[in-house]
């Protein structure tokens, strides 16, 4: 017998709010295990029409390099 079978024969036997526990249990496992999931920026920022070059991430380096030194913690 398979997991899945297990799982389904004693779903069965239980009443139906605990069945509705069972539904939530696995909805929130399915969350978290998507939240774990890796993910880019471009894909989070695909929808947005952002467009990002290496020479606007150079010019941002350049302009924020003196910012944020450990001089000025001193």
């Amino acid at each position: 017998m398979t997991i899945e079978e297990q799982v389904l024969e004693k779903l069965r036997d239980l009443p139906p709010e605990k069945q509705k526990e069972v539904l939530d249990f696995v909805d929130f496992l399915k969350e978290r295990t998507a939240r774990k999931a890796p993910r880019s920026l471009r894909g989070l920022w695909k929808d947005l029409n952002i467009h990002i070059t290496e020479e606007d991430i150079a010019e941002s380096a350049q302009t924020t390099k003196g910012l944020f030194s450990c001089r000025s913690f001193l």
